[in-house]
């Protein structure tokens, strides 16, 4: 079970790692608010990766193969979200200045940085994708469901590392003066980001509900 679980982390932690979503939010975090919002936002981001995991081991793989039309949600959800922080990131931008960076005491709840994080990881698709297949490979290496939630903590705690390294580095000195610099810019590069995510998934799941329409 030990070189099942090193195998599928080792491939988790390389899709964490790669720029998506999940990395956006942290940054975004980082360079808005703060290394507490950041790793705040880490901390969503790695209760999420708990949520996939138990979800993986009571199903989703099979509701996703018996009922296709889930996904279809999970990308219109997704989308919506990832647009909403499109907008976000898109009026930020045109504050100009340094209004996009508040101060310590202007910076929303650490409830609020959590929730961003998780809301990120749960309603992407790709997420779920992944996940979908991490419990193929789970249980066809023969494990239980329990087994499966076991390695959820795992996932998580790779989470913690990898986005907690992009937490630091972003809200340090150098990189909060060059946000400060160039916040509109930066938040371009956000929105456009976001946007094209967020597009590119609504894109998808419309052609796929029409197609079934």
């Amino acid at each position: 079970m030990i070189e099942v679980y090193a195998l599928t982390l080792l491939g988790v932690a390389l899709a964490q790692a790669a720029p998506g979503p999940n990395f956006l939010a942290v940054v975004g975090a980082a360079l808005g608010r703060g290394r507490r919002a950041a790793l705040m936002t880490v901390l969503g981001v790695s209760t999420g990766m708990l949520v996939w995991a138990v979800l993986v081991a009571f199903g989703l793989a099979a509701a996703l193969a018996l009922f296709p039309p889930l996904m279809t949600a999970m990308k219109l959800l997704g989308g919506g979200y990832l647009l909403f922080l499109a907008v976000r990131a898109a009026l930020k931008a045109g504050a100009g200045g340094t209004a996009a960076v508040p101060s310590a005491g202007a910076r929303g709840s650490d409830f609020a940085d959590w929730r961003r994080g998780l809301l990120v990881v749960v309603t992407n698709p790709k997420a779920a994708l992944m996940w979908a297949a991490v419990g193929a490979f789970l249980f066809g290496a023969g494990l239980d469901g329990w087994q499966v939630v076991a390695f959820g903590p795992l996932a998580a705690l790779s989470a913690l590392l990898v986005y907690g390294v992009s937490a630091f580095a972003f809200s340090a000195g150098f990189a909060m003066r060059s946000y400060r610099r160039f916040s509109r810019w930066i938040e371009t590069a956000f929105a456009a980001a976001f946007g094209a995510l967020g597009a590119t998934l609504l894109y998808g799941g419309l052609r796929e509900a029409g197609g079934r329409g």
